[in-house]
């Protein structure tokens, strides 16, 4: 495809299932061409679709970090989004949590963030481009059993609140999505397994004030929009029903 086909680009990190599948869907929706980038293999239809470059690699790598960008600026000819969507999840008690569990939810959560950020800021400032941090009610109040998970949502909070002041010079807006319990695939195996008594969807359904469990793809549409509100930097998102209001 000729490199000024797509009106604008995006890359995705976490790409191949839940939000980061969602946001890829809506953002083609939209116009956008897209880098997917995630360990998981992609799906096969992204093969055979000239909107998306798909990108196996390690998100706390530097060098998936240039790749993606390289990709975005080579295929599209530009960057105007980076989402920071890539992200483990660990429920365990601290005194249950290991050094390794940290270090490990930190390496993609938060150090995934900081790589991509870095690397995209340059060409995010050729097009006056946009930010969006894949957040959670986890790193605004206090959840049991996610010390881990909490502490690296709590830092990607503050990162988003440092990158809009640094980068708002640069003409580049920084937000972030901060869910609550979403629907994905993933939840579900894991409601489904019954092998923790706090996930249970009617639980989770009676401590949201809506009385309902967001999507992925509500999630995907908040985080366009932030994508395209211009006069929007620095903000934490909660898409939550709720629940954070009390």
């Amino acid at each position: 495809m000729e490199s000024d086909a797509m009106t604008r680009a995006a890359i995705v990190t976490g790409a191949t299932g839940g939000v980061g599948a969602a946001t890829v869907e809506a953002l083609l929706d939209r116009g956008y061409g897209v880098v997917a980038v995630d360990l998981a293999p992609p799906p096969a239809a992204w093969a055979e679709d000239e909107r998306i470059v798909p990108l196996t690699a390690d998100v706390s790598q530097e060098a998936s970090a240039a790749e993606a960008v390289a990709a975005a600026e080579t295929r599209f000819g530009r960057l105007d989004l980076l989402v920071n969507n890539a992200g483990l999840f660990l429920r365990k008690p601290i005194e249950h949590t290991s050094v390794d569990d940290l270090q490990r939810l930190l390496a993609v959560n938060v150090v995934g963030a900081f790589v991509f950020t870095r690397a995209a800021v340059p060409a995010l400032a050729r097009t006056r481009g946009a930010i969006v941090n894949l957040g959670s009610i986890s790193g605004l109040v206090g959840t049991p059993g996610q010390s881990a998970y909490a502490i690296t949502k709590g830092a990607i909070v503050q990162f988003t609140r440092q990158s809009a002041i640094e980068h708002a010079p640069l003409g580049i807006r920084v937000n972030a999505v901060a869910p609550g319990a979403i629907e994905t695939e993933f939840m579900s195996k894991a409601v489904a397994a019954g092998s923790d008594p706090g996930l249970d969807w009617d639980e989770l359904r009676r401590n949201n004030p809506l009385g309902r469990v967001s999507s992925a793809a509500e999630v995907a549409d908040a985080i366009v929009w932030l994508a395209g509100a211009e006069a929007v930097s620095g903000e934490i998102l909660s898409i939550d029903g709720g629940h954070t209001a009390r």
